[in-house]
């Protein structure tokens, strides 16, 4: 599933190029997770204003209103003014005055919604719960610790959840605990303010680096000018089970968590 980092990846590829473009013509394909929500002509006539990310979801804001854009577990975004004849997985093209956007997804788990407004309850529902943004100034420290505090879950489970922190997905959840020195099985409320500045520190390091980096490419990701992500080159636990760790050459440990793989150095990590 594409994390916060290749939504980032993917929203800054084409969102210079989008911006101030006036929408042609819509096509929609197969029916996706949630429907449009309006009739797509409805939408032919306006201006796209910019590209903005809240956690995994793209918010392109238009003259009127703005669509919520969700990439579910396999989604991937084009952009371009020369594009081939949609293909089978091609399940929405948003054509404008400067290019094509078009939404790939073969498991069609993805969205593409319109809202009349970020207050609108049908963004309020996709969004109102999330937590702060891990990349902005709005990610406080105080804040960071009093909620973590207040959570008896494992700290990985917590930082999936989202409604404390956005966007820190299993790939990054997994890098910032082992370079924040912390179990990813350990509850989150037994933990030191000393361990928990140390996170939010690493969750901000592991992020802004994936984002340089492209984000993480592990089967098909790519941007909206297909270019792949170089991340997992260079990670620390994550998909390493059975590797020396790069700090103390120890195996690499994997666990089962909530239905998902966890990677950790039963040393460098060890409570």
């Amino acid at each position: 599933m594409p994390e916060l980092p290749e939504v980032e990846v993917t929203r800054r590829s084409f969102a210079s190029h989008i911006a101030g473009a006036g929408i042609v013509q819509v096509r929609m394909g197969k029916l996706l997770r949630w429907p449009l929500g309006i009739d797509p002509r409805q939408l032919v006539g306006q201006t796209v204003v910019g590209v903005r990310r809240r956690g995994k979801y793209l918010l392109l804001d238009l003259s009127q209103g703005l669509l919520l854009l969700h990439l579910g577990m396999s989604g991937s975004l084009a952009f371009g003014r020369l594009m081939a004849a949609p293909g089978v997985h091609d399940h929405f093209d948003l054509q404008t005055t400067q290019g094509t956007l078009r939404l790939n997804d073969p498991r069609r788990f993805g969205a593409v919604v319109f809202a009349l407004s970020e207050q609108d309850p049908v963004a309020q529902k996709l969004l109102g719960k999330l937590g702060m943004e891990p990349l902005e100034d709005g990610f406080l420290l105080q804040e960071f610790v009093t909620r973590l505090k207040q959570r008896k879950a494992p700290i990985k489970q917590v930082l999936l959840a989202g409604d404390v922190v956005v966007g820190v997905g299993n790939i990054y959840a997994s890098e910032a605990l082992f370079l924040a020195e912390i179990r990813p099985t350990a509850r989150a409320c037994r933990l030191s303010r000393v361990r928990l500045v140390r996170l939010q520190a690493a969750i901000r390091e592991v992020l802004v680096r994936a984002v340089e980096k492209g984000g993480s490419t592990l089967r098909d990701f790519s941007n909206a000018q297909g270019e792949s992500g170089h991340f997992q080159l260079e990670a620390n636990v994550y998909g390493r089970a059975g590797e020396p760790c790069r700090v103390c050459a120890t195996p690499i440990k994997a666990i089962r968590q909530g239905q998902r793989s966890t990677f950790f150095c039963p040393i460098c990590q060890k409570s």
